[in-house]
């Protein structure tokens, strides 16, 4: 790589400024707004009243506002959106299409670096042990990097491979607007959704599901054997189907798995293929505990 950075073409900043943007966010968005701390990260997302997702971002808090790390396939109906509910609050909203976002794939644990060319960094929180984003801008770029910001695919490889080593599913590419719960894609493992604070939109099918042990479909990181291929749609199967991959770089991917379909399998002793192939799912920690209080 030309930086220990790399460009996401894909992603696009949405910036809301004024006195009333904590106000207006906290009734709207599954994370939290309080005790927030300037230069602060959190991840979250704005759900259809019947809790799925139209769009989730990153959300850099600033001196004036909150700055939404998002889809850019997806960033005008966000800021369409906010801006409907925005009613008489005090919020500028508005798409910043010459901020442009560039992102690390190595450890940043709790410390966010500096970036030259960068104007604000600020870090991934859905990471474990941290990866730092910054924000800038072509000229900013050029100027202290001494390349072009444009993208690589071998760089984009490298960033989405990490992601999905680390089973972080990316809208746009792991799922769309309005067609997964946030428990489908991790969110509420990931600290994207708070279940303790007031009501934001979709709040009651959310709480609901999590209250009555619904969680049944998660994005679990999957690998198969060298020299065999996957693709994005493919069926795992055992022998019906488990789940699909939504993503993949080389022999890993990320797949949206029915949970108790694949545990009926294990227990059952029938192996997931994907293509006639051998699948291994990996099973983190926290799915572990999640599978471990519903016997």
């Amino acid at each position: 790589m030309a930086s220990d950075f790399i460009y996401l073409p894909d992603r696009t900043i949405v910036s809301l400024s004024g006195p009333d943007t904590l106000t207006l966010l906290e009734r709207l968005v599954t994370h939290a707004t309080d005790d927030w701390d300037e230069g602060a990260t959190r991840y979250g997302a704005l759900l259809t009243p019947q809790g799925k997702i139209l769009s989730d971002f990153l959300a850099i808090r600033t001196e004036t506002g909150v700055l939404l790390d998002t889809a850019s396939a997806f960033a005008d109906d966000l800021t369409k959106r906010l801006k409907m509910f925005r009613l008489r609050s005090q919020v500028e909203i508005e798409r910043l299409d010459d901020v442009a976002v560039v992102a690390g794939i190595v450890a940043a644990g709790n410390t966010i670096p500096a970036i030259a060319g960068a104007d604000r960094t600020y870090l991934d929180p859905r990471y474990s042990d941290g990866r730092a984003r910054g924000l800038t801008r072509a000229d900013q770029w050029m100027a202290a990097q001494g390349s072009p910001l444009q993208a690589d695919l071998g760089d984009l490889a490298l960033y989405h491979a990490d992601r999905i080593a680390h089973g972080v599913p990316e809208q746009g590419v792991d799922f769309g607007a309005a067609d997964a719960f946030p428990a489908d894609v991790n969110m509420d493992v990931l600290g994207g959704v708070a279940l303790n604070k007031g009501c934001f939109v979709g709040q009651e099918v959310v709480s609901r599901m999590h209250r009555r042990g619904q969680i049944r479909k998660r994005s679990l990181t999957v690998s198969i054997a060298d020299g065999a291929t996957m693709q994005a749609q493919d069926d795992l199967l055992a022998p019906a189907s488990i789940g699909t991959i939504t993503s993949h770089r080389g022999k890993i991917g990320l797949a949206r798995i029915r949970v108790d379909r694949w545990q009926k399998a294990v227990a059952d002793g029938v192996p997931v293929e994907l293509n006639e192939t051998p699948v291994t799912i990996t099973k983190p920690d926290w799915l572990v505990a999640e599978l471990s209080a519903k016997t």
